[in-house]
């Protein structure tokens, strides 16, 4: 039989269970109750799903009957709309979703490679290990049923960096924020960063802030203000140099971790901070712009961040690398990259050593 390249996608997925019933997926009413937010009426979110009408409002009342609540609420002159229980279904599955998706990802890739690997003597892959950013899902795109493919696991930049170390990755992704908090950030990394080594390739410049919800309605200006008894913070997990920026930051207005309501409330992504704001579950977080505007929330800027992958100056210059690096210089792939809100990638594919990037 002939290998036929194919490509591996995990999803997540919710199910219900009662006395009656066993595991009945919410896949289908969730995607219609979020073609509705986003369409404002049922007859949109059916051209969006491509169902009938009417099997759209059987689908709406099945799972009423399962939840025993209406998910649908009219009312006069303002049509048809998601009541408060639907409302929370949609965020609560947002949440999941960016939560879950990038480990997914990871898990997918990593599932991928070990199957093409058995199909594919001669299959060549680029193991990439990362900290999750949105030129890195699009790198992932890019490469899909490419020759050689890449094989990506998100890690911290600290564990991403270890791997490199230990010969157990290719490429390995960090930030690093341009100006004030550059040398620090760079002495956490140092340990791992051999400048004899190692060349750096940048991928790109990203904005990295404060979300709020939109019209900022607690009035949140900088750091500072996440010292205030009505502000609740969300922030990223132990370990991320996104959490060791914020403590650096917090350290440098005199602010301890204590007056931080909700410091160790983590999210392990951007998208992940931006849905726990933008359910209500806190007044504001840090994360690369692009994450906020997806949904709808209003940014505030703190820092340019310079992300690079690290590579061992002999595997630079390896035909797999080599095909990557042709990638990332493509039109195509620049392109994609600075269509993401606060990101830029004028040097996209430069090559630098330690020395160049950081002086």
């Amino acid at each position: 039989m002939t290998y036929k390249p194919f490509q591996i996608g995990v999803r997540p997925d919710w199910l219900i269970s009662d006395e009656t019933t066993h595991d009945v997926s919410l896949r289908e009413v969730l995607a219609l109750l979020a073609a509705i937010d986003a369409t404002g009426n049922i007859a949109g979110a059916c051209r969006e799903c491509g169902l009938s009408y009417r099997h759209a409002w059987g689908i709406l009342r099945k799972f009423e009957a399962h939840f025993g609540v209406p998910l649908m609420i009219t009312r006069r002159r303002q049509g048809t709309q998601l009541s408060p229980f639907a409302q929370r279904l949609v965020w609560a599955n947002r949440r999941i979703e960016a939560r879950l998706m990038p480990m997914l990802e990871s898990m997918a890739s990593e599932l991928q490679e070990e199957l093409e690997r058995l199909l594919s003597q001669n299959a060549e892959h680029v193991r990439l290990h990362a900290s999750h950013g949105f030129a890195v899902e699009a790198l992932l795109r890019h490469m899909q049923g490419r020759t050689p493919g890449l094989e990506l696991r998100y890690r911290t930049a600290i564990e991403a960096l270890a791997s490199l170390e230990r010969h157990e990755c290719d490429l390995a992704g960090f930030q690093v924020p341009l100006g004030d908090f550059q040398a620090p950030i760079l002495r956490r990394y140092s340990p791992w960063l051999d400048a004899g080594a190692y060349r750096l390739i940048h991928l790109a410049v990203r904005s990295t802030g404060l979300f709020v919800e939109a019209g900022n309605p607690k009035a949140v200006q900088g750091m500072a203000d996440l010292a205030r008894s009505d502000v609740r913070f969300v922030n990223r997990q132990i370990g991320s140099s996104t959490r060791y920026l914020v403590g650096l930051m917090l350290e440098r207005l005199g602010i301890s971790i204590a007056q931080v309501q909700g410091y160790e409330t983590s999210e392990f992504t951007h998208m992940a901070i931006a849905a726990h704001i933008a359910s209500g579950m806190a007044d504001t977080g840090i994360g690369v712009e692009t994450a906020a505007r997806r949904f709808g929330l209003d940014f505030i800027p703190m820092v340019q961040e310079r992300y690079f992958f690290a590579v061992h100056c002999d595997t630079l210059e390896t035909p797999a690398v080599q095909s990557l690096l042709q990638i990332m210089r493509s039109d195509n792939y620049r392109d994609e990259v600075r269509q993401q809100v606060g990101y830029d990638a004028t040097e996209t594919g430069m090559i630098q050593t330690l020395q160049e990037a950081f002086g």
